[in-house]
């Protein structure tokens, strides 16, 4: 950041009165710019045992398969942000959410939130961001074609707590020592 938004002058990295980490701070109106982690939320879809996944039809890992998320919007839940990207990338209508697992990646600034739902009239289609989406059972999840680490953490840890049908929240923290080349 090198200029303010309120006032249009320049900003400069320094530790304001009662704060504990250098902040962005205007030199003329001095209003501090806090710069905050960005909230990836999605949905992991279910119809009967089978598990909704889309393959991507963007960067990164174009042409892999994920679960429907991207990042939430201002002025929404983040279980309304979720459903909106089930619907986005999957023209699916998300019911029943439920959250069912966070990660927080404090490496490049993103806590991921994702809920378990059903789709309303178990319709599902494909969005703008994605080639194509299709219902998977256990046996026929593409492992080797997922896009990111973290769904098929998801998918695995789902696979057994379905089993139970006990769904407990869980939140991993996930920290390289340098940032990979792509995470979701």
């Amino acid at each position: 950041m090198k200029f303010c938004n309120q006032c249009g002058a320049t900003v400069s990295l320094q530790v304001p009165v009662d704060d504990d980490r250098e902040r962005h701070v205007c030199s003329a109106c001095e209003t501090i710019h806090y710069i905050n982690p960005k909230v990836v939320v999605g949905c992991l879809p279910t119809v009967g045992d089978r598990i909704l996944l889309c393959k991507r039809a963007i960067e990164p890992r174009f042409g892999m398969w994920t679960l429907p998320a991207g990042f939430m919007e201002n002025g929404e839940t983040s279980a309304e942000g979720a459903a909106r990207e089930t619907w986005e990338e999957a023209a699916a209508k998300a019911i029943d959410l439920a959250l069912y697992r966070i990660f927080d990646v404090p490496y490049i600034n993103q806590v991921y939130l994702f809920y378990r739902c059903r789709l309303e009239n178990d319709s599902f289609g494909i969005g703008p961001e994605s080639l194509e989406s299709a219902l998977f059972t256990e046996q026929e999840i593409p492992w080797d074609e997922l896009a990111f680490p973290v769904v098929r953490e998801m998918l695995q840890e789902y696979l057994v707590d379905r089993k139970t049908g006990d769904f407990p929240v869980r939140n991993t923290v996930i920290s390289y020592g340098r940032k990979p080349p792509t995470e979701l």
